[in-house]
């Protein structure tokens, strides 16, 4: 990989070469678990390497993250999309997810995945660990935050205020029990936005105007707080994932940026 650099604005620009066509090492995280996951080889030589994390109570197998790898993979760029522990097919449990341990675990994906620059691009809580992560890992080149949740200790009131926790669950999903670990965790970042000014990378923040779960506002509050090249792309109508015609949307808007940003 060759990195470029703009004089004027210090926006850091990524030139990949071939990035590996076939993945199949097993994932683990520093307490032993497997992550699940799927790989997208692009046909040909690959423009770039994305990582991609799903959102509290998601998995890999997201709608809109098996739309997004697969445009990406169309664009020209090998895909990552994984479960985090204790998610969808991944060892562990879920009672003990949270921001902190879904931040190490993605530092357990790149562990894997060597040295290279890569595109992290996180949905909801998702977006939150990525920008955690993408404060202090150089390994990420570049972010996209979809949907990004930056006020965690207001999203843990707001959607779970009336749960105790350790006795009920999230959004009355049985398979989703609400732990304290969880809220306690929440509370202690309080938010996300106090890192924003670490992210020094090219960065885009997606949002729908109709989102009832993270209100637009998280990210416009994050866009003037980065020293990076942050822009933002605001989906008309689009819920919390971004479903219907949103979804198309959301796939273009990403892909078309990468396209500029990381591998012009």
């Amino acid at each position: 990989m060759i990195s470029d650099g703009c004089l004027l604005c210090g926006a850091r620009f990524f030139y990949y070469k071939p990035i590996m066509q076939s993945f199949s090492e097993i994932i683990r995280n520093r307490h032993g678990e497997r992550l699940d996951y799927a790989f997208h080889p692009t046909q040909g030589e690959a423009r770039g390497l994305v990582i991609l994390g799903h959102g509290v109570t998601g998995n890999k197998d997201r709608p809109l993250l098996i739309a997004l790898a697969e445009a990406l993979e169309a664009s020209g760029f090998s895909v990552l999309r994984f479960s985090f522990s204790g998610n969808g097919l991944s060892e562990g449990h879920f009672v003990d997810s949270c921001i902190t341990k879904e931040v190490e675990d993605l530092g357990s994906v790149l562990d894997v995945l060597g040295r290279q620059p890569v595109t992290y691009m996180g949905h909801s809580m998702g977006a939150a660990v990525g920008v955690l992560r993408a404060a202090m890992d150089s390994r990420i080149g570049a972010l996209v935050s979809l949907a990004g949740m930056v006020d965690t200790a207001g999203f843990a009131s707001r959607e779970f205020g009336d749960q105790i926790p350790d006795q009920g669950c999230m959004w009355e999903k049985s398979d989703c029990p609400l732990s304290s670990r969880y809220m306690n965790d929440l509370t202690a970042i309080g938010s996300v936005a106090s890192h924003a000014s670490s992210i020094k990378i090219p960065w885009l923040l997606v949002h729908g105007t109709e989102d009832d779960v993270v209100p637009l506002e998280d990210s416009l509050t994050m866009e003037p707080l980065a020293k990076s090249a942050a822009e933002i792309h605001a989906i008309d109508g689009a819920d919390h994932v971004f479903d219907g015609a949103a979804t198309g949307q959301m796939c273009r808007a990403v892909t078309e940026w990468i396209a500029r940003k990381v591998a012009p």
